[in-house]
């Protein structure tokens, strides 16, 4: 496990969350975890398309990114859309979507993992939900960009730390449809 691996949500605090959204009594042993640490993309982009996933199941959660990564489906933007062109979105009353392919990428691999890590412990994973699904901000890799004159600007780049957390759940508690009443594919 890496050194700066820092979960910000424990189990207990886990099993309270599920108890508050589902109304279920869950044990440690239902609970999945995966961490992607300093990945290199959009941090504001990795924030949304954590919004969008948590409360989804693995399987839809999994087919939603891999549409955006073939560019058929977007992502709403709902925090960092100063001057973002509308869409025509598959949903009602929010116009702003992005297509964050490299962003989409990153987190089918961590979706992979999380489902492996389920695998693991005996969850069965028609039934896990991402209660919990962060970005946080990671290092900064110093780089300089050339300019005209013999300048030069510093121009850093920046990594995420990704962090999802599922949690398996009772076949007549488990979300059914995909959030904010979607188009059927």
């Amino acid at each position: 496990m890496p050194r700066h691996q820092n979960y910000s949500l424990g189990d207990e605090e886990i099993m309270k969350q599920v108890f508050r959204e589902y109304g279920v009594k869950i044990t440690p042993e239902q609970i999945a975890r995966a961490y992607a640490p300093e990945q290199r993309m959009s941090w504001k982009k990795s924030v949304e398309v954590a919004r969008f996933i948590k409360g989804m199941t693995l399987k839809q959660a999994k087919a939603w990114l891999e549409d955006v990564v073939k560019l058929k489906r977007p992502i709403p933007v709902k925090t960092f859309k100063k001057k973002q062109a509308h869409h025509a979105a598959p949903w009602s009353g929010w116009p702003v979507a992005k297509w964050p392919v490299k962003v989409a990428k990153r987190y089918l691999e961590a979706l992979e993992n999380l489902e492996n890590n389920a695998k693991f412990r005996g969850l069965d994973t028609e039934r896990v939900v991402i209660v919990h699904a962060a970005a946080h901000k990671g290092i900064k890799i110093p780089n300089i960009m050339q300019r005209a004159f013999g300048r030069a600007t510093r121009f850093d780049e920046q990594t995420v730390n990704l962090e999802l957390v599922a949690v398996e759940l009772p076949k007549e508690v488990v979300p059914k449809y995909y959030k904010l009443n979607l188009v059927k594919r």
